[in-house]
């Protein structure tokens, strides 16, 4: 059976072709017993409607894009689910990209973006975008940062104070007892990283304690926090770390999983603290403290920033948020 096509309902329903656009686009009002003989034709014909083929035709789309540093990790899951659940009241759907950390996939997204010709995006970035993104938003679709707080102020932004988050986490271990603590975190590179360790290196510093130990790994996944973990049991006794802050908690679940299957108690021998404040942190085997980043809120407050943008295309107003970090203190730090 050919499938049907707004003409196909037209006739059917005995209206015309305009007609039927007002019905699906809700652009004119139409009278009920009219619109109701062209839904009717509609669900007899099992037509569907061909979106992306009207939204090529008056150059604009409800879709909006949102680009991700890790689709595996919680948090990252958590402001996703804030954007969609603030997309739906603005009538709107989602697609979603996963850099994977990876300079060269998050340039290959935002092709895809741009052809998709998405009415604005989300993005964490990876790599020095700034550029591409300033095209983007030429070509009509507003960019907005998520956890990243852009200080050149040309974009809207929306972020979490991570060198403070790093300045609490250090904070906590020092007053739990701990004195010689390592930073274990993904790449330099990724700017959330180098502030959560920054923040924990001056604040260790302010202290007059050891100074930290920085471990840089490859991602910020399970896998790469046990082998950081490996990398700090072999280390001479005197030399160990007695707490041990991770730059998210999928490394410090990592960590933990490596301590405990090498016989180190946590947090006896020694303490760990990550970032984030995910689901599993507080059900890991032995309850992990953690920074807490308001996941949900962050992508409710992005999607609003960007449909301000949406609707507003020309205006430089750009606005940035910048929420505070809290400290959820667990078993994984208790006093030794």
């Amino acid at each position: 059976m050919a499938t049907a096509n707004v003409r196909d309902v037209a006739a059917l329903a005995g209206v015309s072709v305009g007609t039927v656009s007002n019905v699906l686009n809700q652009s004119k009002p139409v009278a009920p017993d009219t619109a109701k003989r062209v839904l009717d034709a509609i669900d007899k014909l099992g037509f569907i409607r061909n979106d992306a083929a009207r939204q090529l035709r008056v150059g604009q789309s409800r879709t909006v894009g949102i680009m991700v540093l890790d689709v595996s990790n919680p948090f990252f899951t958590d402001i996703a689910r804030g954007v969609e659940d603030t997309l739906t009241t603005f009538n709107r759907s989602l697609i979603l990209g996963n850099s994977g950390e990876s300079a060269s996939r998050e340039l290959s997204y935002l092709d895809l973006f741009e052809e998709q010709r998405v009415a604005g995006l989300l993005i964490t970035p990876v790599g020095n975008v700034l550029t591409r993104l300033e095209r983007l938003r030429e070509r009509g679709s507003p960019v907005v940062l998520v956890d990243r707080h852009e200080n050149a102020r040309s974009f809207s932004s929306v972020s979490v104070d991570d060198y403070r988050g790093g300045q609490i986490a250090a904070e906590h271990l020092l007053e739990v007892g701990r004195t010689r603590i390592a930073f274990v975190g993904g790449p330099r590179a990724v700017l959330q990283v180098a502030q959560r360790s920054g923040g924990a290196q001056d604040a260790i510093r302010e202290h007059g304690a050891v100074p930290l130990r920085i471990l840089e790994l490859d991602s910020m996944r399970a896998d790469a926090g046990r082998v950081g973990a490996e990398q700090l049991l072999a280390l001479p006794p005197a030399e160990r770390p007695d707490a041990v802050f991770a730059a998210n908690d999928l490394i410090a679940l990592g960590v933990l999983q490596a301590l405990t299957h090498a016989g180190a108690r946590v947090p006896d021998d020694i303490a760990i603290i990550g970032y984030d404040d995910i689901y599993f942190a507080a059900n890991a085997a032995i309850p992990i403290s953690s920074i807490r980043q308001p996941a949900w809120e962050m992508g409710r407050t992005a999607t609003e920033l960007l449909m301000a943008e949406i609707d507003a295309p020309r205006s430089t107003d750009f606005r940035h948020v910048v929420f505070q970090p809290e400290l959820i203190v667990r078993e994984s730090t208790s006093r030794p």
